[in-house]
């Protein structure tokens, strides 16, 4: 454990999960100050955005943090079946009285073919970068190294983890089952052993060799205590940093969280084209009958998603969004992410220095 958390520049063997859309500059500030490894998600944004919010985390702390990328696969196009979905949800827009977009785009661009967040990273040069959705080549991840930068990726399985080891990465962000957000899968259609979080972080902690940090259903520092028996380094929490005070999540989100739909989160790719996690909201029930060779890919489907959760809100209905959460989700507390952060750190259990 404390070799990796040598390597990161952190005291507390907690990180806090780059989710685009939801964590900040000024949470993944609070995080690294509170003696955490904050983080910010970019696969979401483009270049001058994502440098603009390393610029913004910068005024904030002067200690590592890191960033996330996406390395999906591009997007297989497929006409009929874009066309066929956006007339599926034509009567959802309808009873907002809106239009659904006329055709869809492939609004994110993967890290594996995107030479400008490249070179972005390597000018500003975050402490850690991590890698969501696959690996990039050996050329991107060799630059990156050689930039001195700390590599991570996810993994939800053993052979996956095998492969990042393989590519030269330093350590496996284990992805259970209950984790909230978006599967970490190399390839969202092929079986999936759906492994929880601590099978599956055993089972990296024994047989990967390459350090491990637990991601998935936790929330609090019994659930870190227990990781960390299991093999881990370190614990990753996503969920558990949607309720605090720096968090982007929208009211509809935060209220949902805080509600009865914490105790039922679902497994949906209608959202976005590729399988997530997300509080059950009106989008996942309407969805969980919908085959999957119906759905566009990743992440064209997630054009419309964001279309129908923008035409819903204006009309004060929440029930659309990509309310990512976890199992743990009942456990989220509403604070500061730093008070948080140094919680979850009291909530250890005493460790041995050295």
């Amino acid at each position: 454990m404390t070799a990796l958390l040598d390597r990161l520049g952190i005291a507390l063997p907690i990180l806090q999960a780059p989710m685009a859309g939801v964590s900040s500059p000024a949470m993944a500030a609070a995080v690294s100050e509170a003696g955490g490894l904050g983080a910010l998600g970019l696969g979401a944004a483009g270049v001058a955005g994502a440098q603009e919010m390393i610029a913004h985390l910068r005024k904030r702390s002067d200690r590592p943090f890191g960033v996330n990328v996406f390395v999906h696969t591009p997007a297989r196009r497929d006409a009929a079946r874009e066309a066929g979905w956006i007339e599926r949800w034509r009567p959802e827009f309808a009873r907002f009285k809106a239009e659904p977009p006329a055709r869809l785009d492939e609004i994110y661009t993967s890290f594996a073919v995107d030479d400008a967040m490249l070179a972005m990273l390597l000018a500003e040069r975050p402490a850690v970068v991590s890698f969501h959705f696959g690996l990039p080549d050996a050329a991107r991840i060799a630059a990156l190294r050689d930039a001195g930068i700390t590599l991570l990726a996810t993994a939800t399985n053993l052979a996956e983890a095998r492969a990042a080891k393989a590519a030269g990465i330093d350590a496996i962000i284990a992805q259970g089952w209950e984790a909230g957000g978006h599967r970490g899968s190399f390839d969202p259609d092929a079986p999936d052993d759906r492994l929880g979080t601590l099978a599956l972080v055993r089972i990296l902690a024994r047989q990967a060799d390459i350090p491990v940090i637990a991601a998935g259903g936790i929330m609090d520092g019994a659930a870190i205590d227990a990781a960390l028996a299991l093999g881990a380094a370190a614990a990753q929490l996503g969920t558990a940093y949607v309720a605090t005070d720096e968090s982007l999540a929208d009211p509809g989100y935060r209220a949902a969280l805080a509600g009865p739909a914490a105790h039922h989160t679902t497994m949906t790719r209608v959202i976005s084209g590729r399988p997530a996690r997300c509080l059950a909201n009106r989008f996942t029930a309407i969805g969980a009958d919908i085959p999957a060779e119906a759905i566009p890919a990743y992440p064209v489907a997630y054009d419309l998603g964001k279309a129908l959760n923008a035409a819903a809100k204006a009309k004060a209905e929440p029930g659309f969004g990509a309310q990512w959460a976890g199992q743990g989700a009942p456990l989220a507390r509403a604070m500061p992410a730093a008070a948080l952060t140094r919680m979850l750190a009291g909530e250890m259990r005493p460790r041995p220095i050295g």
